[in-house]
């Protein structure tokens, strides 16, 4: 009789689990949710947004986040994948144009501080940056995603210098995309920390300037 009865309530909970869950249809969209989780950790770092955070301010339940990204790591992994697509491409693409030069690099600097003076500074600066010092040097799959990032913007700089500077050797252009990638992740760290974009200007072009005369 004790088995048929825990038989029974092991059957009836899991049927009413199952027709609970089957009379509750997702009410959110994966897209918008995967939106809303990159611009909370752009602005809120990875450690300081918590996963009650990240329910309160998608409107999905802690079940949906679980069941789309796995968890709030999964979220984060998801949101990089999304800031390459959303945010970096639409500005480092023309750089990475066959034809691209030191001026098409410059015009990258360019667009980036007049988006960052148009949505307002101090502001997020780069996600990627931000990660670089929070979360990549514990943690290999977040390094991984910073890695790749800084791998595309060296490659789309070397070959932008490449093409200013036919002549110059191969270690030269590496040395000299290595520092354009340094800059660039300096540039938009001070970017959280400043009001006046004109400071940014000034320093790309300075940057530019020294970059020019190094090659040219």
């Amino acid at each position: 009789m004790f088995r048929v009865a825990v038989l029974f309530c092991f059957i009836s909970e899991r049927s009413f689990c199952y027709v609970n869950s089957m009379a509750r249809p997702q009410t959110y969209n994966r897209a918008l949710l995967a939106e809303k989780t990159l611009h909370l950790f752009w602005a809120g770092g990875y450690s300081a947004t918590s996963m009650d955070d990240l329910v309160r301010k998608t409107g999905v339940s802690r079940h949906g986040i679980y069941k789309e990204f796995g968890g709030k790591k999964g979220a984060l992994l998801q949101a990089l994948d999304l800031y390459q697509t959303q945010i970096v491409t639409p500005a480092f693409a023309r750089v990475e144009q066959p034809d691209a030069t030191l001026d098409t690099a410059a015009d990258y600097f360019t667009y980036q501080i007049n988006l960052a003076q148009t949505s307002g500074l101090p502001g997020p600066g780069c996600l990627v940056a931000n990660l670089t010092t929070e979360i990549a040097p514990h943690d290999t799959d977040i390094r991984a995603k910073v890695d790749a990032h800084n791998a595309r913007l060296r490659a789309g700089f070397r070959s932008a210098l490449a093409n200013t500077a036919p002549d110059h050797s191969p270690s030269q252009l590496s040395a000299s995309a290595d520092a354009t990638l340094t800059f660039a992740t300096g540039l938009w760290s001070l970017s959280r920390v400043t009001e006046d974009a004109d400071v940014l200007r000034a320093a790309a072009s300075h940057f530019i300037s020294m970059l020019k005369s190094s090659i040219t």
